[in-house]
């Protein structure tokens, strides 16, 4: 293991998992799917940046469908909002911090489980990535959604930057489970501040649609 205490790459997968599922389920509720709808869109959400992941780095069959604990919370989440949707749905901003500390938590231990696994270091920050946006891409589409990475404020530039981050400290040699940890804050930090001063990537410059005539 990259890091010395196992536990932590565990305890981010189960918080990774949990509150992605959350904000899985929480889509599915406001599209007002059935409970079986809310656990698939909550289970995709929560496990397939994980799946995505051990795919990439050759990691079959992956974790997110042998490990029962990871399906547990992921489920765990799925009932949870099935349940207490309503007092959830009164924090209107829910999804998107719940969102942001799943990003943390899976681009921190994305890049953990590549690094661990002796990947190149570019594939490791692509991995620590994809492992981040990859379960909220899969609800999104699955919701029949535009993706929200492709279309708000910043998202996946907190994640590539958390993921390098823990890259650069590994070949450093200063990656710690505090090192990582503190990664997994900045990216919520990083993530929750686009959110509230609306920061975005830069967007192409708007052109007039064919045959019309600008003012």
């Amino acid at each position: 293991m990259i890091l010395p205490d196992a536990r932590l790459q565990l305890a981010l997968d189960l918080i990774g998992v949990l509150v992605f599922a959350v904000s899985g389920g929480l889509v599915a509720v406001k599209k007002q799917l059935d409970l079986f709808g809310v656990l698939v869109l909550a289970l995709v959400a929560g496990l397939g940046g994980g799946v995505l992941r051990d795919l990439l780095i050759g990691v079959v069959p992956p974790t997110g469908v042998t490990d029962w604990r990871l399906v547990a919370a992921g489920a765990l989440g799925g009932l949870l909002t099935f349940l207490w949707h309503p007092a959830f749905g009164r924090i209107s901003r829910l999804v998107k911090v719940l969102d942001a500390a799943g990003l943390g938590a899976f681009c921190v231990s994305g890049a953990l489980t590549a690094l661990a696994l002796g990947m190149p270091d570019l594939t490791c920050v692509i991995v620590g990535t994809l492992s981040a946006i990859g379960g909220g891409m899969l609800r999104d589409v699955l919701a029949r959604e535009v993706p929200e990475v492709l279309t708000r404020e910043l998202y996946a530039v907190p994640a590539l930057l958390g993921a390098t981050l823990v890259v650069v400290a590994h070949e450093l040699h200063v990656l710690r489970w505090w090192v990582a940890l503190a990664a997994a804050v900045l990216v919520f930090g990083l993530r929750m501040t686009a959110v509230l001063l609306d920061l975005n990537a830069p967007r192409p410059l708007r052109t007039q649609p064919p045959g019309t005539i600008e003012p």
